[in-house]
């Protein structure tokens, strides 16, 4: 299986748990956020610095209650909803907001390039894995559980971006998510689901 057929499998995979809009309206604020992630990526430096970059400039806008529209804000009761706001023309970066309903969750998953997550409203749970193998059978380890509320930033850059994450509020939480990729084109940002036995 190439990599394009793990990528539409990942996609196949994401639209069934996930909603997915294109969002169409743009906010002053949202352009803004665009502009300073164009400037941190167009330095071109390697993945984990650009995330670093990127981390720093989503982290003033999280307290902006002007970020979104309301209609980027609203999610679907049967899966979290993936909003895609900004795909860069060249296909470099993507900024996504996902509204996850209380909950809802992800599989377990990594990612097709690196990524910057900002939690703007409510909270949520993630638990970080490690792919570990003897050489015949692997299972993922769990290696973090952390609960990111509003405010917090972090970025990754693969490998060692195995993660879930979940909504155990009683309310709704909408995260921010730039990725090195375009996501308007893929449909996902998951490279891969994994399906192995796993730590809780």
């Amino acid at each position: 299986m190439d990599v394009m057929d793990r990528r539409r499998d990942a996609a196949d995979m994401t639209l069934s748990t996930a909603s997915r809009t294109a969002a169409r309206r743009t906010t002053a604020r949202l352009d803004a956020l665009v502009g300073e992630v164009r400037e941190a990526v167009g330095r071109g430096l390697p993945p984990e610095l650009t995330a670093y970059l990127v981390a720093e400039r989503l982290a003033p806008f999280l307290g902006e209650s002007d970020l979104l529209t309301g209609e980027q804000r609203q999610g679907d009761p049967d899966r979290y909803r993936q909003h895609v706001l900004h795909a860069e023309s060249d296909g470099s970066f993507s900024v996504v907001a996902l509204v996850w309903l209380p909950g809802q969750v992800t599989p377990i998953h990594d990612h097709v390039s690196w990524c910057v997550t900002g939690v703007l409203e409510g909270e949520e749970s993630e638990r970080r894995y490690r792919l570990v193998s003897d050489g015949t059978t692997a299972r993922l380890v769990a290696t973090e559980h952390v609960v990111n509320a509003q405010g917090t930033v972090c970025g990754f850059a693969p490998p060692g971006d195995i993660h879930r994450v979940r909504n155990n509020c009683t309310s709704t939480a909408i995260s921010l998510h730039v990725y090195g990729a375009d996501i308007a084109r893929l449909g996902t940002s998951i490279r891969r689901v994994y399906k192995l036995p796993a730590d809780r």
